[in-house]
């Protein structure tokens, strides 16, 4: 039979107590910037399907390849921010990066795109910075003081 005392159940004289807390309290610690990796996965999947959605992949061969490449990217980033919090502080900014390509990228890669093009490309872009800008305050944030 097993013992239920109340004493059995109190860990504060186990040994290794500390070193327990303190293991949880890091792990914790990096979730942070995994609060908003979901909407970053979500928009990543969005970019990388609009041009199907939005129907311009016989008008935009280039763009239906950038968005597609540029989503499968900003959804591994979201998958890092889940995966590894705390190793992807330093890609934070990458979102803020990825973001003004996404807004500019429409005349660069695009021939001529019309304006369903452009304000999807914007509004992909400008959400992108956000995102990205809300990671790397909470990065900032979280990130050990010198």
């Amino acid at each position: 039979m097993a013992n239920v005392s109340p004493s059995r159940g109190d860990i504060t004289s186990h040994p290794d107590a500390s070193e327990m807390r303190a293991r949880y309290a890091r792990m914790l610690g990096g979730r942070d910037v995994a609060l908003v990796d979901g909407p970053v996965f979500l928009l990543g999947l969005y970019c990388a399907t609009s041009p199907w959605i939005l129907h311009y992949t016989t008008s935009q061969p280039p763009l239906v390849t950038h968005n597609l490449i540029m989503g499968i990217a900003i959804g591994l980033l979201a998958l890092g921010f889940t995966r590894a919090p705390e190793r992807m502080y330093g890609l934070s900014w990458a979102m803020c990066a990825l973001g003004v390509w996404m807004i500019i990228a429409p005349w660069i890669v695009g021939d001529s795109p019309d304006a369903g093009v452009v304000w999807n490309n914007i509004v992909i872009g400008a959400l992108a910075v956000i995102l990205g800008l809300v990671c790397a305050g909470t990065a900032a944030k979280a990130a050990p003081s010198p």
